[in-house]
């Protein structure tokens, strides 16, 4: 275990799976308290504590739906209660529902902006209240928006909305030494993004990029990694594009 992050509590939404697992990981490989954020799934988010804290790490799992401000609320007061501070923000959370806009339901299309917008909205609102001086906050946007692609407009328009949510609050927070910056993936080998698609559709987007695969999600943690640490302090409002070239 490395100690770039020592002293520091990291706070990852949606923690359980995936991309966001991952980064738990990476962020208490390198010496952050990690508070493990999951929804609805408690046994895969102890699976990712429980792996945590027998490499030396040290890290709690907390249930709470994002897209509901109390729970968000609860959520900081719960973290702040047991390691007394909070430090990095990772607001990795999110759905993507694709279809085209003539099958677009309004719950689907609500179900979308209250976790991918709304929920990273409040989150960062905790954060502004009760973050420590040179705090960390990453946001989560995606390559999408900058292609065009069928069925993805609501997800898209979501993930529009964080990268100016990212840019407005820069200045907001900038005098508590507080960054906020923005990665946007582009296609990252994760159930979310597999959900719908059939083999050939994924192989065909994986040849869009440079490398010719689909990201990985420590492609996404190592960058993440960086925006935590003491190396990104002249960074924010910035939205970074972490795709293999795919846009």
């Amino acid at each position: 275990m490395q100690n770039k992050l020592a002293g520091k509590v990291a706070l990852v939404t949606g923690a359980s799976r995936g991309i966001g697992r991952e980064i738990a990981e990476k962020l208490a490989s390198h010496g952050a308290k990690v508070v493990v954020n999951f929804a609805s799934n408690p046994s895969k988010a102890e699976e990712v504590v429980n792996g945590i804290n027998r490499l030396g790490g040290e890290a709690i799992a907390i249930q709470a739906d994002i897209s509901i401000v109390a729970e968000v609320e609860v959520m900081f007061s719960k973290t702040l209660e047991a390691f007394g501070q909070v430090d990095i923000l990772v607001n990795n959370a999110g759905i993507m529902i694709t279809k085209p806009i003539a099958n677009m339901t309004e719950e689907d299309f609500d179900k979308q902006f209250a976790i991918n917008v709304k929920g990273t909205f409040f989150a960062c609102q905790q954060a502004a209240l009760h973050m420590n001086r040179n705090g960390r906050i990453i946001n989560f946007s995606t390559s999408v928006i900058g292609s065009m692609f069928p069925t993805y407009s609501v997800y898209a328009a979501t993930k529009g909305a964080v990268e100016q949510i990212t840019r407005q609050l820069a200045k907001e927070l900038g005098p508590k030494g507080i960054t906020i910056n923005a990665i946007a993936p582009g296609p990252v080998n994760t159930e979310l993004f597999k959900v719908g698609k059939t083999e050939e559709q994924i192989a065909g987007i994986a040849s869009m990029n440079a490398f010719g695969r689909l990201g990985e999600p420590e492609d996404i943690s190592g960058v993440v990694l960086f925006l935590s640490g003491r190396e990104s302090q002249w960074m924010t409002g910035q939205t970074i594009r972490v795709n293999g070239g795919f846009v």
